[in-house]
Order: structure tokens, then sequence, then C-alpha cells
């Protein structure tokens, strides 16, 4: 049906953000604005400071009618609540128009917009802002300085012979350029990376197999470069494809003997080396027999003896080469090795091969040491464990935690002394009358619950959450005391908190029991904005324990499991990432069954307060080993924090897939239901969320 616009307000757009605080009334139904773009540029549009539910359209009136069909719509936001609405596209000369109206009738709501438009080059951002290039096409094009990536779209009618050329770098010896091949899915199906000259890929690509490809170009000198590109294609006739019965060679381990070598995907033209590391310190040699070496730290539980994943380039001065962070900007290269693209660090030869790597705390050249780890100066921070082991102290280089997220904790609330502080090394909480006092019993479960997850971070005392800025909720549901909340209300509550200042919703469940089918469907009707991470239970069984068996019915629930580090309870030696179970002694063993999502260390440090059994007031110190599959599922929600915070505009069902996919396979090979997906894994998982902010699949 068409929408017929009226009045619509002229907007100015310069080189500054044009900012409007309206009302749209019940009586108008809509608010229409106009504004024109001159030249293909990066649009940026957003509605916020709502005082109810509002959405906003941003339209193309193509046939100049003020007579809006649905396929004159471009773009729309419709979040729910009062949450920010965001468009952001990259818009083509012509006139726009932006309606922004009520999501329910007969209600007055104020709102903030904000519309900006900002000239930009030709090349796209990111995969899904591909400038789309037609068959004989010669264009100039710029990258460099803040702009290190520009992409470009190909579709092939069939089988055809293609070339591409980027040429005429300003003659610049300070400028390299590299041109990537991608198929549809973003993975490399060839490369031209020599050192600081023209880029030539020849190929010829297949019929009825991603036809359409992308041309990744990207400044790996980080200099601005001018540039341009050509890109013909001729159709091929349906002659046989030669094949080749060759196979790839299997890399093979290079230092700690420990080290495990991994095949990953390889393109036909290109020699690829890929090692995964173990749970301990392990060292990397380069090999320069393979155009692309990939080196995958996989945490390490020996960091706080001194010992590193180290990339040994000890036979190089670091000037000779090119070095890419992935956390400069929009630094360090997008490669997928073959469970979902990544950011890694990037290191390039002059003869043009290149080094990828991630989860790597020291990198030795012959003439320095970078040193990549965040290190807080938390004095417990060395007995982390926990942390080292799944590589949150490398996750820490791309973030600490931030606004977009608030994390809530259900559990018994917070034990507090004799002047009525919480424990000393917490971070403030969000309080609403005395709903986080904890008086349950002899120790305070929330409070290591609480630490683990963001205790108070590089103030020179006890221990360092594995968040260290986000917002917390702590609701005490346990004990039955004057202003406990029940399960249900607890839940809504924070959600509803999360909703009113724009942010996710990570809630710890650390504890068993509670399901109803109220909790059930505030879980199914926030499964975009709410990740519900719970404890899989404690009594060693074949069944996930209830609320945590929802994980097998929905994408926004984890089941969590509990894993041993080196060693038990008691001192014995066990094998890194094996499941804990104590119940042939008749203690706990962590639950296994369908449903299992993945498994986290427990028995680390944390906070503690023990209640003093003459008072109703609590001692403040460190739990040496805080236990259980509650101590588990409390990492495993700082570590989801940490996704929603380097990329907002992930779902819940995203952050439990990149969780789930980018996690360290233990037991059986893939799924089981001894393990989940096994591991978790930080710095990957926050690689990957940050990859799929640049447009990768």
């Amino acid at each position: 049906m068409a929408v017929e616009i009226s009045n619509p307000f002229d907007i100015n757009l310069g080189t500054d953000n044009v900012i409007i605080t309206d009302t749209v009334s019940s009586l108008e139904g809509s608010d229409f604005y106009k504004f024109t773009i001159g030249a293909s540029s990066s649009f940026n549009l957003s509605l916020d400071d709502l005082s109810a539910d509002a959405d906003v359209t941003l339209i193309q009136d193509r046939n100049s009618n003020l007579q809006i069909d649905g396929d004159e719509v471009i773009a729309y936001s419709n979040r729910g609540g009062t949450r920010s609405e965001l468009i952001n596209e990259i818009l083509e000369e012509g006139d726009y128009y932006i309606r922004v109206y009520p999501y329910e009738e007969d209600v007055d709501i104020r709102y903030r917009l904000t519309v900006g438009a900002e000239l930009l080059d030709l090349g796209g951002d990111t995969l899904t802002e591909a400038y789309k290039l037609e068959n004989g096409a010669a264009i100039s094009d710029r990258i460099g300085g803040l702009d290190l990536n520009n992409y470009y779209q190909l579709t092939l009618d069939g089988r055809s012979d293609i070339d591409i050329t980027v040429s005429g770098l300003n003659n610049n010896s300070d400028s390299d350029i590299d041109v990537h091949l991608l198929d549809i899915n973003g993975q490399i199906v060839s490369s031209s990376t020599s050192p600081g000259s023209d880029e030539s890929i020849i190929e010829t690509l297949e019929p009825g197999k991603h036809n359409e490809h992308n041309v990744y170009i990207y400044s790996y000198s980080l200099n601005e470069a001018d540039y341009n590109l050509t890109f013909s294609s001729v159709p091929k006739t349906n002659s046989p494809v030669p094949t080749s019965s060759s196979p790839l060679p299997l890399p093979t381990a290079g230092g700690d003997s420990n080290v495990v070598a991994s095949p990953i995907p390889q393109s036909a033209n290109s020699n690829t080396n890929h090692i995964q590391g173990t749970f301990g310190a392990d060292t990397f040699t380069y090999q320069s027999g393979y155009n692309l070496n990939i080196f995958s730290g996989n945490g390490n539980y020996n960091y706080s003896s001194g010992l590193f994943d180290t990339l040994n380039l000890s036979n190089y001065v670091s000037n000779t080469v090119g070095i890419n962070l992935a956390n400069n900007g929009n630094g360090g290269v997008v490669y997928n090795p073959g469970d979902g693209a990544r950011v890694f660090d990037a290191i390039k030869f002059s003869d043009g091969r290149q080094i990828l790597f991630e989860n790597i705390e020291v990198v030795q050249f012959a003439d320095t040491t970078l040193n990549l780890s965040v290190i807080p100066n938390d004095p417990l921070f060395n007995q982390q464990w926990n942390l080292h082991m799944t590589g949150v102290q490398n996750a820490w280089r791309f973030t600490q935690g931030n606004n977009n997220v608030l994390m809530g904790i259900v559990d018994t609330g917070l034990g507090t002394d004799s002047n009525g502080n919480l424990h000393p090394d917490l971070r403030d909480t969000i309080v609403v009358g005395n709903n986080y006092l904890d008086e349950w019993q002899g120790f305070s479960h929330g409070t290591p619950v609480q630490g683990t997850m963001g205790a108070a971070a590089n103030n020179g005392q006890g221990i360092a959450g594995i968040n260290w800025n986000s917002s917390i909720y702590t609701i005490d549901v346990v004990g039955g005391d004057s202003g406990d909340y029940n399960l249900v209300g607890a839940v809504d509550t924070i959600i509803k908190e999360a909703n009113s200042l724009g942010q996710f919703a990570v809630i710890n469940l650390s504890l068993v029991g509670g399901y109803s089918v109220q909790l059930e469907q505030i879980i199914a009707n926030n499964q975009s904005n709410a990740l519900f991470v719970i404890a899989s239970g404690n009594d060693g069984g074949n069944s996930i324990a209830s609320p945590a068996n929802l994980a097998a019915k929905y994408s926004n629930v984890m089941a969590v499991g509990a894993s041993w580090g080196t060693a038990d309870w008691y001192g014995n030696p066990k094998t890194p990432g094996q499941r804990i179970d104590y119940s042939g002694i008749g203690w706990w063993g962590s639950n296994r069954g369908d449903g299992l999502t993945l498994m986290a260390p427990s028995e680390f440090v944390s906070t503690n307060a023990i209640i003093n059994p003459s008072s109703s007031f609590h001692t403040h110190g460190y739990d040496p080993r805080f236990n259980g599959t509650s101590a588990s599922t409390a990492m495993v929600s700082g570590i989801a924090s940490l996704l929603w915070s380097v990329n907002k505009n992930l779902t819940a069902e995203q952050i439990k897939s990149i969780i789930s996919q980018t996690a360290t396979d233990l037991g059986a090979i893939g799924y089981d239901t001894e393990y989940g997906h096994g591991l978790i894994n930080a710095d990957a998982a926050v690689r990957r969320a940050m990859a799929i902010s640049r447009g990768f699949s």
C-alpha cells in the first residue's frame, strides 16, 4: 500500500551531523524529512532519546510523486521498546525521505533524530558495502590512512577467465597494498601480495559455483595510496575442467613438541600451513616453505609462570617486515581458517609471504620483542590460570567491556561487612532497595560470581574481572528474605533495565532449579537481545539440569560445563580441559547430556564473602578455588559480554554461535554431550565478532 509523504521538513546535509529534537503526535501519525545526496556517500541515521517505541524508514521517491511504494523503502529500523533505531547505508545521488512514526497508535513520542552523510571512496568498507564492478570497469580509488579496506563485487555469467589489475601506486615505495579474490562466503580464492608494486590476479572461475565474487584490497603499509583498478571477464565454453590428483602438503609442527598440526582449506595457487597450539605455552616457528603460515595459540595456563605463546622470528630484524596488528583501528587481516572468518594479526615478508596469528602473547625478533597481551596490575592476576587458559588476556587487547551490554547476575546477592560495604574489589552494581543483599548462608555465592565476571581491574588489589567496564546488575533470589525477587521477576527486571539503557543483557544463572512457564516465555520473547548463561549442574549426571536444559530448545540459552586445569582440588594431575568429576568419591561432577553448549574452567581464585556466625555481616577475602559449574558459568558470561562490546550488532543467537564455533574441541571430534563444543576461547571468539562487524560471514 502506498504511503503519502506530507509536509516534509528539508534537511541540509553538510560536513556536520544534523540533530533534530521533535515529537511525533498521534494526530500526525508520521514525521517526514527530506534531504539530497549529491554524490556517493555513507549515510548514518540514529533515532534515540525515545519516550516510547518509535520506528524509522529511509525512502527514495524515484517517481517524484510523494507516493511511496514498498519497493522504494531502502532501509528501516524497528527495534523494540525505547532502544535506539539505527540505519547505515551507502546512498547514490538523489532525493531521499525519512519517516519517523510510532509503533502503536494514539501515542505522542518525543525523539532525537541525528543524520549525517560523508562522501566516500568507491570501495566499500565491508563485504556488505562492496562497490559493484561491471565487466570492463576501469576506476581510480584511494586507500590507506583511516581507510584500510576496499571491497568490490563481481558478478559472473558462468565459467569465465577474469583479469584483475591494480596499478599506479603513486610510485610510492612506502605504499604497499594487497589484493585478494574472495568467494561469496569471504573465503580467499586467489591473492596477489607483491611488496610495493602492481598487483594482478588472473583466474578461471568455474560455472555454477560462487558466481558472485569480491575483490578485497587492503593497505598493508597503512600509508595512503591512489591506485587504478581494472576488471575484465571473458566467458569460457564448457570444456572439461582440469583437476589435480596431487594432495596438498600437510603441515608439520614447529616449536613446542606438543603443538598439533592442523590443515585448513587452501586455495589452488597457495601453500598454507596452519598450526594449532595446546592449552599451555607453545613456541611457533616460521616455516619459509609456505606462502602463508597461520599460528593459533590456544590459551596458556603457563602464563603465570612467565612462559608465553611465542611466535619465534629471531632470525629476522623487525624493520625488515611489515607488521599489521589487529588492534590498530581497522587493522589486521580477516581470514577464514575453516571455522569462521576472524581478524588475525599479520606479518609480511619482502617476498610477499605472510604470517597470520592469534592468541599469541610474544613475537620475538632478532632486535626486539613485541609483548601483545594485556597485563593488569592486580596482584592475584598471576594466579588466574582460568583467564590465561582461555586467552582472556589476549582478548583484552580489543576490549575490556563497554556500555553496549549489561551483565545481570541472578544469585544470592552480595555479602556486606559491618559497615554495609560490598567486597572492596567489586565494581559498583546497580542497586534498587536491598534486593542485592545476601542473607542466605555461610558464604555469599553471588560474590565470587560477580568477581569472576567483573571485579575491578588495574586497581592494584586482588583479582581482575573479565569485563572491566560494563554495568552490572545483581539481584538476590535465594533465601526468601524481605526484598528478594523470584527468578522470573529478577530476569524480567534486568532485561527491562538493559532495554531502557539501549543495551543487550547477558544474564548469568549460576544456579539450578526455578524453571517456570513464565521464565521460558521471557527467554522466548527476548531471543535477540538477551543471552542466558546457565550452569549445567553438579551431580555428575547424564542430563542437563533445569533451567540449563532449555539450551537444547533456545538459541539464546547456553548450558555450561566445568573443566579442570592441570590439577584437581587435591593436587592430582589432570589433563587440561578434562570434565570435572568427583562423583566417584561422593562429591560433585559436571553434568553432561543433550543441550550442553560448552565448557569453561572451574576451581579458580575469585572474590569471596564469609558470614560471621554470630552476626549477619560478612568478612571479605579471596576464595582460592571457587568451584562447581557456577564458576564456569560466570566465566562464559564475562567472555560473552566482551563479544557484544566489540560488535553491538550481534544478536544473542550469534553470540552463542560464535562462542560455540570458536571453542577448542574436546572429547570426540565435533559436538558431543560430554564436552559440548569444547572449551571456550575468548581471543578467537572476540576476533570472530570483529570480523562479522567488518561484513564477513
